[in-house]
């Protein structure tokens, strides 16, 4: 595979795809993300389009990384609350991730966005953080803020995620 430039200072080493099916039965939720950040799988194509990328994990948290360009704008000229919904699910979503066992998978049952201050293309770097508010054995809440380089909150939101084992998952 190729390097692939996810946002200028982060680099997929391994460029960019689904982490390998079998290695979900192998590895623990928390083992497969932190080989993922060391370079050991591609990094996934979404963080490419998007221009962010996981830079961090522990037991019920993620940290994403991104930086909102030209190609997120909306028609007004700010960046589309797409975009930070799509970080914050991914912060979301991770940080229920790191607590999956070997062979348990997870999905997005609903999400809820709460957009504070507009994003543009000056906002520069944004960091997304995640963390578990509880983990049952078939439902997950997570909730995660969006803040710039300044620490000031652009958006927050929460998440529930339904767990079950990985075979359900469609492929």
């Amino acid at each position: 595979m190729n390097e692939v430039e996810l946002f200028p200072g982060y680099v997929a080493t391994r460029g960019v795809g689904a982490l390998p099916r079998d290695e979900l039965l192998n590895h623990t939720g928390l083992e497969m993300l932190q080989m993922m950040i060391d370079g050991h799988y591609p990094a996934p194509p979404i963080s490419q389009r998007m221009n962010f990328v996981l830079t961090r994990v522990g037991h019920g948290v993620a940290e994403f990384r991104g930086l909102p360009g030209a190609r997120h704008l909306n028609p007004l000229g700010s960046v589309h609350g797409g975009w930070a919904a799509t970080i914050l699910d991914s912060a979301l979503g991770c940080c229920v991730h790191t607590l999956m066992s070997k062979g348990e998978g997870y999905s997005t049952v609903e999400f809820n966005v709460k957009l504070m201050r507009p994003i543009t293309v000056n906002t520069g770097e944004v960091v997304c953080e995640g963390r578990v508010v509880q983990r049952g054995r078939t439902i997950a809440f997570s909730e995660a803020t969006l803040k710039d380089k300044d620490g000031k909150l652009l958006a927050t939101g929460t998440e529930t995620c339904s767990i079950f084992p990985i075979e359900r998952l469609a492929g």
